[in-house]
């Protein structure tokens, strides 16, 4: 099992990562801001235009440590690691399994169902005798619809194609009553409808770099593991597009991120004035909110919750591994399922 290690964001524009004995060293126009043991890095994640010495690239490369590049608005760029450790009868396991994968598509969305609705039952046990009759009322019979869907994807064998029917149509549901699950007063942190490439609103700004850092952590796992992050399951082969690590993080969504994304808009932690609109429409986390939410990821990647399967607690920034580590011990046949990570 992978031990969960810590990730470091780089977000100050300019920054000069370096490589100082044992350590990375972070430094902001010729001044120390951090250093870090290399040996207690799982991975880099820089922000924007940030400079990278090669020594730095070389020592992560050789021990192991992912270095991801992305924009200043979150979206993917580029990635630097070193030789590809997986085993290959695992990533031939997973290949051959890839056309024939109802089974664990079916787990995959079961668990994503099952999280969703339990953010909304949650939100209805906190708060629910102050909402209003009919954020109630909306927000009941999504999850009723939600259970119903559910059973359907446990009992059904209609093939992978049902199944992903089936997840649109509950995530359908799950966006339709979003925004009944947000209590901050300020107008422009409501709901409408799900926008990316680019966020078109406050809100989906936020879940777009959630979303980010997530599939970070989901394709670090997978390639923690041995798996291929770029061939998945219920997500269609793409070049370009890491399909497995999003597959593993569909589960992970709502607890994780969505969930995270409610708590600072409701704890107002984050406001209207969080976020600025681009010329052409985009809408931006500024960067003092973006290191908020950074903080916020890292706390909450600490936080413990029981392991549905392994009847044990673990953090959640480890459950991408612990979930990816499952999948290939059932890709090698030493589990007869693919247990999803069910939250509560």
């Amino acid at each position: 099992m992978k031990k969960l290690l810590n990730t470091v964001y780089v977000t100050t524009e300019g920054t000069a990562l370096k490589k100082e004995g044992e350590a990375l060293l972070a430094e902001v126009d010729g001044v120390e801001r951090a250093r870090v043991p290399l040996h207690m890095l799982a991975s880099v994640v820089a922000f924007g235009p940030i400079l990278l010495s090669p020594a730095l690239i070389g020592i992560c490369a050789e021990r192991g440590i992912t270095i991801a590049l992305l924009d200043r608005a979150g979206r993917f760029q580029a990635r630097i690691e070193g030789p590809v450790s997986g085993n290959v009868l695992l990533r031939r396991a997973q290949y051959r399994v890839a056309d024939t994968a109802e089974d664990i598509v079916r787990s995959i969305v079961m668990g994503k169902i099952a999280n969703q609705r339990a953010v909304i039952r949650r939100a209805l046990r906190d708060y629910g005798s102050e909402m209003a009759a009919a954020a109630r009322e909306a927000l009941e019979r999504a999850s009723d619809r939600m259970a119903m869907i559910l059973r359907r994807v446990q009992l059904s064998d209609t093939g992978v194609d049902a199944l992903r029917g089936s997840e649109g149509e509950a995530a359908n549901l799950y966006f339709a009553v979003f925004d009944h699950l947000i209590r901050s007063p300020d107008a422009e942190l409501r709901w409408t409808q799900r926008s990316r490439r680019p966020p078109l609103d406050a809100i989906n700004a936020l879940l777009s770099f959630l979303y980010t850092l997530l599939t970070h952590d989901c394709r670090s796992a997978c390639e923690a593991v041995g798996l291929d992050p770029a061939v998945g399951f219920l997500h269609r082969d793409r070049p370009g597009r890491p399909s497995l690590a999003l597959d593993l993080m569909e589960e992970l969504r709502a607890p994780l991120a969505d969930r995270l994304a409610l708590s600072l808009v409701n704890r107002r932690q984050l406001r209207a004035g969080d976020f600025r609109q681009m010329e052409g429409g985009a809408v931006l986390l500024t960067d003092d909110a973006r290191k908020l939410v950074l903080t916020a990821w890292q706390e909450r990647k600490k936080e413990e919750r029981l392991h549905p399967f392994l009847a044990e607690k673990a953090p959640f920034g480890l459950v991408p591994y612990l979930q990816a580590q499952m999948l290939a011990r059932h890709l090698r046949g030493d589990l007869d399922a693919y247990p999803p990570w069910f939250w509560s």
